[in-house]
């Protein structure tokens, strides 16, 4: 089932990697404004190796909702979940909610999301962590910006999506 208000915000190269050795694969600063001028003021949903990475956590002025399957887990300042129902439990009231990764995380919402926020970096990276693949036929693009950075050597593109199914 479709959920409207799950979102999955996500920076891939174009072979679908998002991480190596549980960190980014590059570094973008308008990247990271961008994500949190979108995901301020709403819930993030994430595994624990996600929350971990983070530099400093939790992040301000938004919800943190861990799915972890360590009864033990205790993260201050974030809420702790043992399923993906659970998560989704927590955030169905709320007009939008992001999923913000790892992995697995994303593997699981995938097929349940109604929007993704895309940051495409257009060349392949080596990783050991992928996006599902995505079927580019099943999301309807509402918004593209190109851009070049000149630190890294490479473009990248923001795409927001929407599923075609949902209304």
């Amino acid at each position: 089932m479709i959920h409207k208000n799950i979102s999955i915000i996500v920076a891939i190269a174009e072979n679908f990697a998002i991480g190596k050795n549980n960190d980014l694969l590059f570094h973008l600063p308008n990247d990271l404004k961008r994500f949190r001028e979108i995901t301020t003021g709403h819930s993030l949903i994430m595994g624990r190796n996600t929350l971990l990475s983070l530099p400093k956590w939790p992040l301000p002025n938004r919800r943190h909702i861990v799915i972890t399957d360590k009864p033990d887990d205790n993260f201050p300042g974030c809420e702790t979940v043992f399923s993906i129902e659970e998560a989704i439990e927590k955030v169905k009231n709320e007009e939008e909610a992001f999923v913000i990764g790892g992995g697995m995380v994303y593997k699981q919402f995938y097929p349940l999301a109604g929007k993704l926020y895309l940051t495409l970096v257009h060349q392949p990276f080596d990783a050991d962590v992928y996006f599902p693949e995505i079927d580019f036929l099943e999301w309807e693009e509402t918004a593209r910006q190109n851009f070049y950075d000149e630190k890294n050597g490479f473009n990248y593109s923001y795409l927001n999506l929407k599923r075609k199914s949902i209304e």
